[in-house]
């Protein structure tokens, strides 16, 4: 397995730093929408696209991409401040049009809106099933064989037993092309998520599934670099990495606190966080 260069992993800090910055100042214009999570999975989303994934911003679909499908479909602003640092679209475009009527960039990730997705997202608990269903279909096509499926779920979403029955169906049909990432921030909407529906030890939890699990700091680039290098190399079972993140990550007046699950910075907020950033 190839390491992450100290060069790779300061440039994947500055590129998150930048899509830090535009989630912040879409939030604040659009006066709405969900920040806690956003800032929180910026890691992972910045490592995603600039390293981990196969996907071509000049070619959006690309026959040979890899999927991803975003279950969590809330933290959408990270999603787009992603593909904008990307180039797949202008990130003033998204800045300035977050949430509004007919927007490209809907609240919750929409196709009809913004068609260079693989899936809309709202419904919690719906993401892993389509996941799992367009794994099992590139398993089906043997030319599609080797592409991978990312599917990022919330842990509070993991209250939605759909989730469940979609990891036994992964298991039964061996999806060793189902990468799921859990975004193990043990917050959700209106609390702590160990004291709402307690999920430890969810390591063990999902291990009976016979799944590969992986423990990781999902704001630690090298750690996100080995669990996925790790995932694409499993054979025969589909793999979970439970990646431990701080919602807000990035500004400590807000880190760890639940009520920024839902909240947008207004001016003076977003200019104390740009410049903690």
């Amino acid at each position: 397995m190839d390491k992450l260069s100290l060069k790779e992993i300061k440039e994947l800090e500055e590129k998150a730093k930048n899509i830090r910055k535009s989630i912040l100042i879409a939030l604040c214009n659009a006066g709405s929408g969900h920040t806690g999570g956003s800032l929180g999975m910026t890691d992972i989303f910045t490592y995603l696209f600039f390293k981990g994934l196969k996907n071509d911003p000049q070619n959006p679909k690309w026959e040979e991409r890899d999927r991803l499908v975003l279950s969590n479909g809330h933290i959408c602003p990270v999603y787009y401040a992603t593909l904008g640092e990307r180039g797949y679209f202008s990130k003033e475009n998204f800045e300035n049009n977050l949430r509004k009527f007919n927007s490209p960039f809907q609240g919750h990730p929409h196709r009809k809106f913004l068609d260079i997705l693989e899936t809309s997202s709202g419904p919690l608990g719906e993401g892993l099933s389509q996941a799992v269903g367009i794994a099992l279909a590139l398993k089906i096509d043997k030319n599609n064989y080797n592409k991978k499926v990312y599917c990022l779920v919330g842990d509070g979403e993991l209250d939605e037993g759909q989730n469940w029955e979609a990891l036994m169906t992964a298991n039964k049909y061996k999806l060793d092309n189902l990468i799921i990432i859990v975004d193990r921030n043990k917050v959700q909407l209106s609390g702590k998520t160990e004291e709402i529906m307690p999920l430890d030890s969810l390591y063990f939890k999902l291990e009976s599934f016979n799944l590969n699990v992986i423990n990781i700091d999902g704001h630690n680039f090298e750690q996100i670099h080995n669990a996925i290098e790790e995932a694409k190399n499993i054979e025969g079972k589909a793999s979970v990495i439970i990646a431990h993140t701080i919602i807000a990550k990035g500004v400590k007046e807000w880190e760890g606190d639940y009520h920024w699950h839902g909240k947008a910075p207004n001016k003076d907020e977003l200019e104390l966080a740009l410049k903690e950033i």
